[in-house]
């Protein structure tokens, strides 16, 4: 953990001598990332916080986007897990549902950096539709709660319809707060999600 009680961090990458030196970079990262912009991150920047030379970032990473693509996948893969674990201790269904989309605002809150970054860097291709081995865990998570709050005989259009209304509304409410046009309020983010966010 960063001194942000939810934000994103693996471990401390300082420590790292031998062992999976792209998971330190990762994490190394995602530790930056909780300081500042992914325009103002760099490899050198990412490889002096690891204790390791630029050269051996290269081994890993090619270049600055392949080290952002790494880290949005990670991003997204820790989003979804929150999500999951949120919806899991909230019993599912639609609370389930509820605290999910709640994550996700809290998750944008506490990691402007990574969220922004998440969706510039997503893979080229619709993540609503695209197969599930190539979407993070986030989406599918989405996918799966539409499909098992919708009533089965639904045509596939509609159950789509509802998983883009439960999206957008969290992202929409995500950036908002992001851009600062509207102050963070989990209370006030509850009661929006409640009113207007799950599927029926």
């Amino acid at each position: 953990m960063t001194n942000k009680d939810n934000s994103v961090n693996i471990d401390s990458t300082k420590r790292y001598h031998h062992g999976d030196l792209r998971a330190a970079l990762i994490s190394a990262g995602l530790e930056l990332l909780a300081e500042r912009s992914a325009d103002d991150l760099s490899l050198r920047e990412v490889a002096r916080h690891v204790g390791v030379s630029a050269t051996a970032v290269y081994r890993h990473f090619p270049d600055k986007q392949a080290l952002l693509s790494a880290l949005a996948f990670e991003g997204m893969e820790e989003l979804g897990r929150r999500q999951r674990a949120a919806s899991e201790e909230a019993g599912g269904g639609l609370e389930g549902f509820a605290a999910s989309g709640a994550t996700y605002v809290h998750f944008a809150v506490e990691n402007p950096a990574l969220f922004r970054l998440i969706f510039a860097s997503a893979p080229p291709v619709r993540l609503l539709d695209a197969e599930p081995d190539r979407v993070g865990q986030a989406m599918r998570g989405l996918r799966e709660d539409i499909a098992a709050l919708m009533p089965a005989h639904l045509p596939e259009a509609t159950r789509r319809t509802a998983a883009l209304h439960a999206w957008s509304l969290v992202h929409g409410l995500a950036m908002l707060i992001l851009d600062g046009q509207v102050d963070y309020d989990p209370d006030d983010v509850a009661r929006v999600i409640r009113g207007t966010g799950h599927a029926s």
